[in-house]
C-alpha cells in the first residue's frame, strides 16, 4: 500500500448524533452507514453500545447489511479503576455489538485522571493497558482514543506519551490523538503530531479533531502532514458544541492537493450527493457556504469574476467543481456584466449575441429592476422572462412558457416592468 495512503474513519452516527438538533433514527443510521459504505470509507463508528437502545439497535441490525467496503466500529471507553476489564460491564457490551473493530477511549490529561477520574496516574496507565488488551484478545482489532492528547501533551508530554504506550502495550493497532476541546492551533498539533511520531515509530497515529476554533479541518490535516494515517470526522462536520472536522473538506484536500490516497477517492465526484443525503437524514438545512459541496461554492456574482470565469475557470475557481459533484453557477444580479449574462443565459436555455444592442438595454432594465427591489439571483424563470422582452423573437418564447407553472406570475412581472419603463 502507498506510503501516502489514509484512513477515513466517519464518527457521523456516533459523534456526529451529539450535535444539537441531530436525532438519527435507527433506519437513518442504516441507511447513512450503506452510504458511506459505498462512497468507501474504511470505518464506520456505529455508536455506543449500552448507551442507548437506539444504538444496541444499530448493530443489532447492520450485520443483516452487505457492506462492501468498510468496518463497523463500536465505541466505548476504558474500563472503571474499581474492576478488572473482564469484569467491567461496558466493556462486555462493546463484545455484545459484535463488530471486528472497536474504539475506545482513556485519559491522556492528568487534569481529567485526577480532578474527573479521582484515580490515580498509575491507575489510568493500568486501565488503559488492561481494557486493550482484554479487547485483542477477545479477537477485536482496537483503536484507541487518547482523550483530550494534545491538552494534556502540552501540559505534561512525557506523561501523555506514557498513555499512549499503555495502549501500545495493550496491543492497540491505531492511536489516535484527539483535540477533544477543538481548542488548539495548527502549528501545535503539526510539532506534536511529529513529536509522537518519533517516540512511537511502529505503530500507527490517527488524529481526532473538534472544530471550537474552526479549524477542525486545519488541524486535521496538519496531523496528516505529520505523519498520521488515519484521520477521524463526521460528514459535514455535525458534532457537539462546533461540530466534528468536517470530512466533506477533509476528503477533497487529501486527494486533490495533498496528493494523498485513499480508498474513497474514486467517489470524490459522489462527496456533494452524500453531504446531501445525510443533511436529509439528520434533518438540518445544507450549508450553501459549505467549502467543495455548498451551492455557493463555485457561484459567480460579480461581473469581473464572472468574465474572468468565463475565459478561463481556473482564474476563479481553485479546483473543477465537477470532481466533487458541485457546478459552476453564475448569479445574476445588479452587479451583473455582459459576461454574466450571457453565461446565465446559456445555463437557462438561451443563446445570446454578446453585441446585441438589446444587451444593453436588458442590463438597464436588470438594473433598475433591482435598485427597485426585484431579485433575480434564486429566479431563473423570472429573469428568463424578463431577457425574452429584450430578445427579437421574444413573443416566440413567451409562448413556449405557457405552460409554465409561474407563466400567469411571470406575465405580470413582465406587465409590470413594462410599466415601470415608460
Amino acid at each position: 500500500m502507498a506510503n501516502n495512503f489514509v484512513e477515513i474513519y466517519d464518527t457521523t452516527l456516533r459523534d456526529g448524533s451529539q450535535g444539537e438538533g441531530v436525532s438519527f433514527t435507527v433506519a437513518a443510521k442504516l441507511r447513512i452507514a450503506q452510504k458511506l459504505d459505498q462512497f468507501g470509507v474504511d470505518y464506520i463508528e456505529g455508536g455506543w453500545p449500552g448507551s442507548n437502545p437506539r444504538d444496541m439497535a444499530f448493530f443489532e441490525e447492520v450485520q443483516q447489511l452487505d457492506l462492501k467496503h468498510a468496518k463497523i466500529v463500536a465505541f466505548g471507553s476504558t474500563r472503571r479503576a474499581s474492576l478488572t476489564a473482564a469484569e467491567d460491564p461496558q466493556l462486555k457490551l462493546l463484545l455484545e455489538a459484535n463488530t471486528q473493530v472497536v474504539t475506545i477511549f482513556g485519559k491522556s490529561w492528568l487534569l481529567h485522571v485526577k480532578e474527573i477520574l479521582r484515580t490515580t496516574p498509575e491507575e489510568n496507565l493500568k486501565m488503559i493497558e488492561d481494557s486493550v488488551a482484554f479487547l485483542k484478545s477477545e479477537g477485536k482489532k482496537v483503536i484507541y482514543d487518547a482523550e483530550h492528547f494534545f491538552d494534556g501533551y502540552i501540559d505534561d508530554p512525557k506523561y501523555a506519551l506514557e498513555t499512549l504506550k499503555a495502549a501500545q502495550r495493550g496491543g492497540a493497532s491505531n492511536l489516535s490523538l484527539c483535540d477533544t476541546n477543538g481548542g488548539r492551533l495548527v502549528e501545535e498539533v503539526k510539532v506534536i503530531v511529529s513529536e509522537v511520531k518519533s517516540e512511537l515509530i511502529n505503530i500507527s497515529i490517527g488524529v481526532h479533531c473538534h472544530n471550537d476554533s474552526g479549524l477542525g479541518v486545519a488541524v486535521s490535516l496538519a496531523g496528516i502532514q505529520s505523519g498520521a494515517k488515519l484521520i477521524q470526522g463526521t460528514i459535514n462536520g455535525i458534532g457537539e458544541r462546533n461540530g466534528n472536522a468536517n470530512l466533506t473538506s477533509i476528503i477533497p484536500n487529501l486527494v486533490l492537493k495533498m496528493n494523498c490516497s485513499l480508498r474513497c477517492q474514486e467517489s470524490l465526484k459522489d462527496i456533494r450527493a452524500l453531504s446531501l443525503f445525510v443533511d436529509e437524514m439528520s434533518n438540518q438545512s445544507s450549508d450553501s457556504k459549505a467549502p467543495f459541496v455548498g451551492i455557493s461554492s463555485f457561484a459567480h456574482k460579480g461581473g469581473v469574476h464572472a468574465d474572468a470565469a468565463a475565459k478561463v475557470k481556473r482564474s476563479y475557481e481553485h479546483i473543477e467543481p465537477e470532481l466533487v459533484g458541485n457546478k459552476t453557477r453564475v448569479l445574476v444580479s445588479d452587479m451583473s456584466g455582459r459576461s454574466s449574462i450571457i453565461m446565465k443565459a446559456k445555463e437557462i436555455g438561451l443563446d445570446l449575441d454578446p453585441q446585441s444592442p438589446e444587451l444593453k438595454d436588458f442590463l438597464g432594465s436588470l438594473k433598475e429592476m433591482e435598485y427597485k427591489g426585484y431579485a433575480y439571483e434564486a429566479a431563473d424563470a423570472s429573469l428568463k422572462l424578463l431577457l425574452n422582452k429584450y430578445l427579437k423573437d421574444g413573443q416566440n418564447h413567451l409562448k413556449n412558457l405557457k405552460d409554465h407553472p409561474c407563466h400567469s406570475e411571470m406575465l405580470n412581472l413582465l406587465k409590470f416592468s413594462k410599466i415601470r419603463k415608460k
